[in-house]
């Protein structure tokens, strides 16, 4: 009988876990969950990826990661616990995640999805001894770093592991010595770096890019090559390699690596038929005819572009292409700064998504109205609603959608994008009726999970039901439920950013809308954005900066939301600007959209929103604005 050969290699393994999880989850349950999950989709995959590490296994609480350098391993180590040091400043004692780490280099059994061996074991004691914030490494992963980064490891002796025959060395970093470190160098500019030399890895890190959430994670989803032509209702699309135009062939990763990660992206948009990127490869460095690209593929679409380096910066062109035509349908230019390679390339990539993503429903839509005018099936009536609302906001474009939930009462985007216009205007305070609005608006939303669970705009939809209720942070965990769905939904930021004001938490909104805006600095949704960093740097009492926020989402407007107005008249009023209150309140009260025409009206629906002191604070001084320029009681 012959023995199979079992596949072995030495790995670099890195075990984290989170110091009195329980204790945690018992003060807190939703909160620490919700906070676990954003530092893991914020900062602990980001600063995996960015030191070339891969995800084995994640828990609730932890997270198993092996890496093909030691030195990778500890300075991802030392980056987490740096990072979480900073980020636990503010936060109270008794309630702040620190995590413990636990490092070793071993010899490990390989196998398609998981790695096992004395060297898995080591790092999870190793993780178990180190003090929260910390870090432990065994004498094996010591000796590989030891001359090669400036880490101060005290030397705590042999110690016997649970479970592991002879004694191991360790060494240990303190949470205190880890905060007095120096600043770190920039990944991509690290002694040691192997991303220059192995294009490959960097292009895998690229594509599965890791979007953790409660120990959900999503890596490479699959894509196929056609069997046979795809159906035509669906969009079809290659992405094909991007070019260099660098001049320097050493570069040609970072084409190949926003071409990986494009595909991954576009894999995940709900109805759309992807290439495989070992398909579209073999047309790279080759001139190609989209036209015979589209019949040998099968395919609508093909997306093109180039990358080129200068002067610190990284310009990405992108063309979208009609393949039956050969017509330019859409083309972008993107340029970001090279201080953070791969999170820049996450930022690209999800630009480049969500800017596809919106062009694909006009596509589709144009297509639809061509082929089929006059007899518009349901799918069709939600895509031209849905391409109403990005194009001007107008929730008059509601129409369509209810035409198409007559015809499929099951159309989960009819269905979200309805919640959505019946939820809003209870939002801005200017529903007729917000009790009954949120009553409608919670069935429609429930109503489109139901038909489809993994649709980003039904988490979207329902977060802002839960809002309304007063159950902001479970809106803001239904909010990363879309997120994590679709990265590049940014309506989920803007439930993110709405909750957080409602908790009197302006910083966190400021924050995530700010990131929101730095991935998609064109989008149809920018005036949102604004209006929510409007109403955070009013409740700061900033009330120059809230003046300036109102009118940037103003201008982006197609129209002029009556609650942005609100903000800028009262904190026009409060800033002395009685002339531009005066004028902006005239505006307002002749806006026939603008439905509370009294302080009285305004104030119960914003007082129906939330309760908590800062809200009350907020409000009491919103009106007192609105009372100095003479608005209505």
């Amino acid at each position: 009988m012959v023995r199979q050969r079992v596949e072995r290699k030495l790995a670099a393994v890195l075990i984290a876990d989170v110091a009195g999880y329980s204790r945690l989850m018992e003060l807190d349950e939703e909160e620490t969950h919700r906070r676990l999950s954003m530092l893991q989709r914020e900062l602990v995959g980001t600063r995996i990826n960015q030191h070339q590490g891969r995800i084995i296994k994640t828990t609730g609480d932890g997270a198993f990661v092996e890496f093909v350098s030691v030195v990778n391993a500890v300075r991802c180590a030392v980056e987490i616990q740096r990072r979480m040091k900073e980020r636990n400043a503010t936060v109270p004692e008794d309630r702040r995640i620190e995590f413990r780490i636990g490092v070793s280099l071993g010899d490990v059994i390989v196998e398609p999805n998981d790695i096992y061996g004395d060297g898995i074991n080591v790092a999870a004691r190793l993780e178990a001894l180190a003090d929260p914030g910390g870090i432990c490494i065994s004498h094996t992963a010591y000796d590989q770093v030891r001359d090669k980064i400036p880490y101060p490891f005290v030397d705590r002796g042999e110690h016997k592991l649970k479970n592991i025959s002879r004694p191991v060395r360790v060494y240990a970093l303190s949470a205190e010595a880890v905060a007095a470190l120096p600043a770190f160098p920039s990944t991509s500019e690290a002694p040691g770096s192997s991303y220059r030399k192995r294009p490959a890895v960097l292009a895998a890190c690229v594509a599965g890019i890791l979007l953790i959430t409660g120990g959900l994670w999503f890596g490479i989803k699959s894509a196929r090559a056609p069997q046979s032509a795809p159906d035509s209702s669906r969009i079809s699309i290659v992405v094909l390699p991007f070019v260099n135009l660098g001049g320097n062939s050493a570069q040609d990763y970072f084409a190949d690596a926003i071409t990986e990660g494009l595909t991954t992206a576009l894999s995940r948009v709900k109805g759309a038929f992807v290439i495989a990127r070992s398909t579209a490869f073999t047309y790279k460095a080759k001139g190609v005819d989209v036209k015979q690209v589209g019949r040998e593929l099968g395919v609508r679409y093909a997306l093109e572009g180039s990358a080129q380096y200068g002067s610190g910066k990284v310009r990405v062109n992108a063309q979208l292409i009609d393949t039956e035509t050969g017509t330019h349908i859409w083309a972008e230019q993107f340029d970001a700064d090279r201080s953070d390679l791969l999170e820049m390339q996450d930022d690209i990539v999800i630009r480049l998504s969500r800017a596809l993503s919106l062009q694909f429903v006009d596509v589709r839509l144009g297509r639809a109205m061509r082929t089929r005018p006059g007899n518009l099936e349901a799918q069709d009536l939600a895509l031209h609603c849905l391409s109403s609302l990005i194009r001007t906001t107008d929730l008059e474009a509601i129409g369509s959608c209810r035409r198409a939930i007559q015809l499929d009462s099951g159309n989960a985007l009819a269905l979200s994008l309805s919640a959505f216009a019946t939820i809003y205007p209870v939002f801005i305070s200017q529903s007729d009726n917000p009790k009954d609005a949120v009553k409608m608006a919670d069935e429609l939303a429930s109503w489109a999970l139901a038909a489809d669970p993994n649709l980003s705009g039904g988490h979207v939809a329902k977060g802002m039901v839960l809002m309304a209720q007063g159950r902001h942070e479970e809106a803001i965990a239904e909010a990363e439920k879309s997120l994590d769905l679709n990265p590049s939904a940014i309506d989920g930021y803007l439930v993110i950013g709405v909750a957080n004001n409602f908790l009197a938490r302006p910083d966190r909104s400021l924050e995530v809308t700010e990131r929101a805006i730095r991935r998609s600095p064109r989008d149809p949704f920018l005036s949102g954005l604004y209006q929510v960093r409007s109403e955070a740097f009013f409740i700061l009492r900033q009330d120059d900066n809230a003046i300036e926020s109102a009118r940037r989402s103003l201008a982006l407007a197609s129209y002029r939301d009556p609650y942005t107005s609100l903000i800028l008249i009262s904190a026009s009023a409060l800033s002395g600007q009685r002339a531009q209150a005066g004028d902006e309140l005239k505006a307002y009260l002749a806006d026939d959209r603008a439905k509370s025409k009294t302080i009285a009206q305004f104030q119960t629906q914003q007082l129906s929103l939330a309760s908590n002191a800062g809200w009350l604070t907020y409000n009491a001084r919103f009106a007192d604005g609105l009372r100095r320029v003479g608005f209505p009681e």
